[in-house]
């Protein structure tokens, strides 16, 4: 696993680090007002999506790999819903280094 302090894209650090931490103020702070997100393919409240997801849920990402400069992982994500799965995830960050999309899924 990769330690998330190693990560390479600073943005995406932070966004680990957040949901890790189970901090929304430091997850919206990453996000741009009006991101957006899909899981498995298909487009979701990001807000929505998060609070089941990752806040109430416990949340955690360990991430396996990364690709794209960074902006691509290969995340062991686990919750108290689902349990862990294998999971790819990937984000679309603006040049002032804020998250304006991602998406995950299955791996």
């Amino acid at each position: 696993m990769i330690d998330p302090a190693q990560l390479t894209d600073p943005t995406v650090r932070a966004f680990v680090n957040a949901v890790n931490a189970g901090d929304r103020a430091a997850l919206r702070a990453v996000l741009i007002p009006g991101a957006t997100m899909s899981d498995d393919g298909s487009d979701r409240d990001l807000a929505e999506w998060t609070e089941r997801e990752v806040f109430s849920s416990g949340g955690h990402m360990a991430v396996a790999s990364e690709a794209d400069g960074g902006r691509s992982l290969v995340v062991d994500y686990r919750n108290d819903t689902w349990g862990e799965m294998r999971t790819a995830w990937r984000f679309d960050v603006t040049p002032d280094g804020r998250v304006s999309r991602f998406e995950t899924g299955q791996a």
